[in-house]
């Protein structure tokens, strides 16, 4: 993930089983994944193979994580940092790679999450997708000192779009709907249709899942205050449709 700035204004205003109220809501019928965060079948806590080695640091991206596999930084769904050293913070990150049941996203799915966005500068809340080294999707990522701007991407064939919103605020709550075409990956935010990249995945795409917060470094985006001891951001619900 990167975590570079250019502003761009847009204004606006367990693996296959069933969460029944969610089916009788959904238009796209019964979802393939309903996220259990405390499952140790679903997601793997603290190691990730998009940071080097699997974990627990990834300086190299401006990050000043160290991930642990405490229950408590990640399994609530509620996803934490604490400060650790001066210079390094333990941090909550879950994954299906890895995992028992091994869950992957792939093209033409519809993926929804519901977010509480957190308050501290320094905070780097995120969820996206990875797979052997590439095919990031990231379906959001946030920074409290651009209180208002989300950072939709595409890695996988080169599309970003920076947007901002009216609703986007450190502690609100936020929906994503992101459909992962082969031609088109497009994200809906609160239900208004953000941002279409007309670039998509291709046709045999695929990727792991992972929810995380990470700590900014300085280089783009501030580091926590000094006498910030502790950060927090929530993802109440997280599904996949298969249509």
């Amino acid at each position: 993930m990167r975590c570079e700035i250019e502003a761009v204004d847009v204004m606006c205003g367990s693996s296959d089983t069933a969460d029944e109220s969610a089916d009788s809501l959904s238009p796209y019928g019964r979802p393939v994944f309903t996220a259990d965060f405390s499952s140790e079948d679903q997601w793997v806590a603290g190691r990730s193979w998009a940071y080097p080695g699997g974990g627990p640091t990834n300086p190299g991206d401006n990050k000043l994580d160290y991930l642990t596999p405490d229950p408590a930084y990640s399994r609530s769904g509620v996803f934490r940092a604490t400060r650790r050293t001066q210079n390094t913070w333990y941090a909550g990150l879950l994954t299906t790679e890895g995992s028992a049941d091994g869950f992957m996203v792939r093209t033409g799915d519809i993926l929804e999450a519901r977010v509480r966005l957190p308050h501290e500068l320094g905070a780097w809340p995120a969820i996206w997708t990875w797979l052997d080294g590439g095919n990031e999707i990231d379906v959001f990522e946030y920074h409290p000192d651009n209180p208002d701007l989300l950072e939709l991407s595409n890695h996988v064939n080169g599309a970003q779009r920076y947007h901002r919103d009216r609703a986007v605020r450190p502690g609100a709550w936020v929906d994503f709907e992101v459909r992962l075409g082969a031609r088109s990956v497009d994200w809906h935010i609160n239900g208004v249709r953000a941002f279409a990249d007309r670039r998509g995945v291709g046709r045999d795409w695929r990727a792991y899942l992972i929810v995380n917060l990470s700590v900014c470094a300085g280089r783009y985006h501030p580091r926590p205050e000094p006498d910030t001891r502790e950060m927090s951001y929530e993802v109440a619900q997280l599904l996949v449709y298969r249509p």
